[in-house]
């Protein structure tokens, strides 16, 4: 049977594509003619949601822990003003937690055929690329009893990069390097370093340093001095694999070790050295080769920002032919991989040989500080327990690095917080020695 009167007003209300703020006003409606027309003009004067016109702005980048401030422009073309709210939809990692709600959303009124903005500021929690999901606008009426609603995809990606929270270890680095430039033969001398000028003879040079051809031509005693040797190839090779996974306080050691890789290669580039990057497990992660020395640090920066460990195990053979191939010159290859005895000896000592005989191999480690607070825990028998399983753990790590030693490996293994220094530290000696 046909509806007629208010039943009728109500039904089609109902089948309109809106949302009633309270369920409970269908009764009411019902009853209320006023009230169901009022109802009915809100929602026609509210302005269409398919229409507005939706674009971003921003930025694009940010490092882990800061912000990044993302702009949505919302054109509203009809000829009603819009009294919206909007949910701009982020990846739940996008923000800290608890502050998602605050954040995206936003409130907009935008006159007819004008436009509107508001910012989304985001605060990612997780390294790699964060995509923008929709963004839900519910649109009011002047009375806001009903609302129109839809969404609009509009694509935009933030990536977030590798926090680089070693870099206030550079300037203390750099001027390490700056006095080894300025050293004289008795401390820098040694195989392959570069010949850098002559001067005169101060009480307390090395006589190996002075310059008998030059002293002859004058008056004076003439000393040779040294400098570091430059334009040497240096290959940081990231290992992706499963052991990278592990958590070493609050964040996994591929992060630890991406700190650490970031200080030596600003380093390196300001010591006038070639830098390359190259992520592997069973095959390339990310590739970083070529770059001029300005441009190194943001490379490696936007390739490690999409690293993730992979729960794999790393293939060692195929690690080293790849290493091989990516540096065919001698280089200084330092590999960012764990000290643990079963991948050390299954699957790196076996093509160690191959590594050694053309190059200089350092290996970095992430060691654990919890291993040695158990190591000194007493007090009980549980404590006991505890130092004696640490104390086994530490050396087990010991004896495999004394393996590496024995194949002219640098090692360096040092806490989350020390490991950037310590390698940035053990490439100063290297350099110094003559070893690069």
């Amino acid at each position: 049977m046909p509806l007629t009167g208010r039943a009728a007003l109500v039904a089609a209300l109902g089948s309109l594509p809106i949302g009633l703020l309270d369920p409970s006003w269908t009764g009411l409606l019902a009853v209320n003619g006023p009230l169901a027309i009022a109802c009915a003009c809100d929602y026609a004067l509210a302005a269409p949601v398919r229409r507005l016109s939706l674009t971003r702005s921003g930025d694009t980048s940010a490092r882990l822990g800061e912000s990044a401030d993302v702009t949505l422009t919302v054109t509203n073309p009809s000829r009603r003003l819009l009294r919206a709210r909007l949910r701009d939809a982020w990846p739940p990692s996008s923000w800290e937690s608890g502050t998602e709600v605050e954040a995206s959303r936003h409130r907009l009124t935008v006159p007819a055929g004008e436009r509107r903005r508001a910012t989304t500021r985001l605060r990612p929690t997780r390294r790699g690329d964060r995509q923008a999901d929709r963004v839900t606008v519910r649109s009011y009426g002047p009375l806001g009893l009903f609302a129109r609603q839809g969404s609009h995809h509009v694509p935009w990606t933030v990536r977030v990069l590798p926090p680089f929270t070693s870099r206030k270890h550079l300037p203390s680095k750099l001027a390490r390097l700056r006095e080894l430039d300025g050293r004289t033969s008795v401390l820098t001398r040694g195989e392959g370093t570069e010949f850098d000028s002559l001067r005169e003879y101060v009480p307390g040079d090395d006589t190996r340093s002075i310059d008998w051809r030059a002293t002859a031509r004058q008056s004076t005693v003439a000393v040779r001095t040294w400098r570091p040797e430059r334009d040497r190839h240096i290959l940081l090779v990231l290992d992706t694999g499963r052991t990278s996974a592990g958590r070493v306080g609050d964040v996994p050691r591929l992060d630890a070790s991406m700190d650490a890789a970031l200080l030596l290669a600003a380093l390196a580039s300001r010591a006038g050295d070639r830098v390359d990057l190259l992520a592997y497990d069973r095959r390339v992660r990310a590739l970083v080769q070529g770059r001029a020395a300005a441009d190194v640090l943001p490379s490696l920066v936007n390739a490690m920002a999409t690293l993730e460990p992979e729960l794999i195990e790393t293939d060692a053979r195929s690690l080293a032919a790849t290493t091989l191939r990516t540096a065919p010159r001698r280089s200084l290859i330092v590999l960012l991989t764990s000290l643990d005895t079963a991948p050390i000896e299954e699957g790196l000592l076996p093509v160690l040989p191959q590594l050694t005989q053309r190059h200089t191999v350092l290996v970095a480690s992430v060691a654990d500080p919890h291993i040695a607070k158990m190591a000194a825990s007493r007090g009980n028998t549980e404590a006991v327990y505890e130092a004696a399983a640490a104390a086994q753990a530490q050396t087990e790590r010991q004896r495999t690095a004394e393996q590496l030693r024995r194949h002219g490996v640098t090692i360096v293994d040092a806490t989350p917080n020390d490991l950037a220094p310590a390698l940035a530290d053990a490439y100063l000696a290297l350099k110094a020695a003559g070893r690069l």
